[in-house]
């Protein structure tokens, strides 16, 4: 017996010695912008964004360096769905640009979008160009500022976005004033009669259902999707593509979504409209947006 217990035991060990090791978490920039500490991590193939600290908890964006098209976190997958409503846009506005993953993701997929994106940190500009690969050229124009004030410029000029994406993050959450019916109403206001907003939130955020009717007050009944995200997409006038007009026009983009790992047929599975919050909870204006409390007390 004890001779089998040596075999078993020098078998086990031979077995550890040979395993890979974990691969290690490595920075390999850091920086400390006007708005927030920045760090781009490595952790094997691995490379990420994130805005708190150096750890694989906190990660905004991340990207995998031996399949860069692959869309890693499944909010950018829902995020990305949205073409679902709105396979052709001529115009994408995208406020927050991380590493940049949505903005190259629509390029790659509706090549002749003209794509504003916002940015208000222009370290996280030049960070997204340095080590995600994010490239501008004609179609893609980055502007440096606070994406409300961006917003109201473009109310001005008499703006029409077909797909506008809200994607910006401070270092817990969403900035205040970005929550708002009031910037959402001015949000409605650039985009066009038949665009489509979407928008990354979080499900499990003490804000969800505030965010909720704050959304719904702004739009009317919109598609939910979660995951460790919650993704809404809405439109005008409380208007909504059924679920069939989604997977008719998901057909035409499947091989594309396909090889950036993004399921048609789950993403739509998970779109519902149904009202999983109190409608009676009170809405996020400008005069009440107290997020960073109620986040906090989830």
């Amino acid at each position: 017996m004890m001779k089998n217990f040596f075999a078993a035991a020098t078998l086990i060990f031979a077995a550890l010695l040979c395993r890979p090791a974990a691969a290690e978490l490595k920075t390999i920039h850091s920086e400390k912008s006007l708005y927030r500490n920045i760090f781009v991590t490595e952790e094997g193939d691995l490379r990420c964004l994130t805005f708190r600290r150096a750890t694989a908890g906190t990660r905004q964006t991340c990207k995998m360096m031996s399949n860069p098209n692959h869309l890693y976190f499944p909010y950018t997958r829902m995020m990305i769905g949205s073409l679902f409503m709105k396979p052709h846009p001529g115009r994408v506005l995208i406020i927050g640009l991380g590493g940049g993953t949505l903005p190259m993701t629509v390029h790659a997929l509706a090549p002749e979008a003209a794509i504003d994106v916002v940015e208000i940190d222009p370290a996280v500009v030049k960070a997204a160009r340095n080590y995600f690969g994010f490239v501008t050229d004609d179609k893609i124009n980055v502007h440096e500022e606070d994406g409300r004030v961006f917003v109201k410029k473009a109310i001005a000029q008499k703006a029409q976005y077909d797909l506008i994406m809200l994607d910006a993050f401070a270092d817990d959450y969403i900035p205040e004033h970005l929550l708002t019916r009031e910037f959402l109403e001015e949000v409605k206001t650039v985009l066009a009669p038949d665009g489509v907003v979407a928008a990354n939130t979080f499900s499990s955020s003490g804000l969800y259902p505030y965010e909720s009717v704050t959304y719904a007050a702004a739009f009317g009944t919109f598609y939910n999707l979660k995951q460790a995200n919650r993704v809404i997409w809405a439109q005008k006038n409380n208007t909504l593509p059924s679920l069939a007009t989604l997977q008719e026009n998901a057909k035409g983009l499947d091989a594309a979504m396909t090889e950036r790992g993004v399921s048609s047929s789950e993403l739509l599975s998970e779109a519902s409209t149904k009202v999983d919050w109190a409608t009676n909870t009170r809405l996020l204006t400008d005069q009440y947006m107290p997020s960073n409390l109620l986040n906090a007390a989830r």
